[in-house]
């Protein structure tokens, strides 16, 4: 703590501030996935590998390195990180273009990750929204007023489409290519004052996304429709597709339905039991619902606004737009993710794959959320509490 003398001879104090219910409210998030992922997981795991605690293990060693990640980068000045913005971005393009080398590793038919023999499979999509956040955030600074023409918008929005891109087509993960888009709106969102732009194009983009919809919807067949055409028709009928592409979602329906209102009790699932596909990871939201029923499932999503809560908090009160817009960017990484797996599991929206924060097992997901964290905790300590 530190003072000085105000001229009317009283000592003005300011304090280093730390967002404690920031950090208490991502462990507590933390724990409750590590035992959510032993429920939802202990069978298949037994049946699979003759260990129940397979997965728990392999999240629980996730859990621990993303920790170590991040108090250390919650102990590091958060401008230290603007000087490797540029070379973040570069290397995040690397790590997807080395998908399509031997490094690249397929898991239930999706070539997505990297191995480097090290014990932990790497997921170059979660360092791309990691590395976008930290470029977005640099660059919108660096280009300021300008941030607020036409120009300024389409310059900003030039870098995260061609990740988005390569993501999407390398990896095949359209999920994480729609979040990464998200983050660099909601962030030039925030940085722009100029808010009818951002009305126009989302205007346009509803109205081409619900012409496409409407256009496979229409069609005689699911014949040329492809992969995710023949998901969207799965999502408008599921019940059509029960055998197919809506099968998943009818079980994570039954699941929602059959939890009540406090569920059947934690550990007794039956949609666990094989009817739901790897239920550890995208559809872990639909077990909770089973087991510990609405009251549950409208628990886990008070702590999430509770979490989106504090940092915004933590983004109002940053002395500089560089920290600030890093708090969005994270907020708006979890925020939407939050949504998208909550809307995929309700059938709002059409089935991909997307993990629920900190919940869902997946040790890539929850080791850069955790490096992301330490970013918004570093920011928060930048704060300065002031007394007189």
């Amino acid at each position: 703590m530190a003072g000085r003398f105000t001229k009317s001879g009283r000592t003005k104090r300011s304090e280093q501030y730390f967002d404690y219910s920031l950090l208490f409210i991502v462990l507590f998030l933390m724990g409750f996935g590590m035992i959510m992922i032993y429920s939802t997981s202990s069978y298949e795991a037994s049946m699979d590998y003759g260990d129940a605690a397979y997965y728990l293990k392999k999240q629980l060693f996730a859990n621990v390195l993303g920790m170590i990640a991040m108090i250390f980068v919650a102990n590091v000045p958060y401008h230290f990180w603007e000087r490797f913005a540029v070379l973040g971005y570069l290397v995040s393009a690397v790590l997807i273009c080395l998908v399509m080398t031997p490094l690249g590793v397929e898991v239930k038919g999706a070539r997505r990750w990297l191995d480097f023999g090290i014990g932990l499979r790497i997921q170059p999509a979660e360092i791309a929204k990691l590395c976008m956040i930290l470029f977005l955030a640099t660059m919108v600074c660096r280009i300021g007023r300008n941030i607020r023409t036409w120009k300024g918008l389409g310059v900003v929005m030039a870098f995260p489409l061609p990740i988005a891109l390569m993501v999407w087509k390398i990896t095949d993960n359209m999920s994480s290519a729609v979040i990464i888009l998200g983050i660099a709106v909601l962030m030039l969102f925030v940085a722009s004052p100029e808010y009818k732009k951002f009305i126009l194009v989302g205007a346009a983009g509803a109205a081409a996304v619900a012409a496409i919809v409407y256009a496979i919807a229409s069609a005689p067949s699911t014949e040329g429709l492809g992969f995710r055409g023949e998901r969207i028709r799965a999502w408008l009928d599921p019940e059509a597709y029960a055998s197919g592409k809506g099968f998943q979602t009818l079980q994570a329906l039954y699941a929602i339905g059959s939890g009540g209102i406090f569920g059947k009790g934690l550990g007794q699932s039956m949609q666990k039991l094989g009817f739901i596909p790897e239920a550890q990871n995208d559809m872990i939201f639909s077990i909770i619902c089973e087991e510990l029923g609405l009251f549950g499932a409208i628990a886990v999503i008070l702590l999430f606004l509770l979490l989106i809560w504090r940092f915004m908090i933590i983004a109002n009160n940053a002395p500089d737009l560089f920290g600030a817009l890093l708090v969005v960017g994270v907020m708006g990484h979890v925020s939407i993710q939050v949504i998208l797996n909550i809307a995929v599991v309700t059938n709002t929206i059409p089935n991909t794959g997307i993990s629920l924060p900190f919940i869902s097992y997946g040790g890539s997901s929850v080791l850069f959320l955790l490096v992301e964290i330490g970013l918004v905790l570093s920011v928060s300590k930048s704060i300065r509490l002031k007394e007189v």
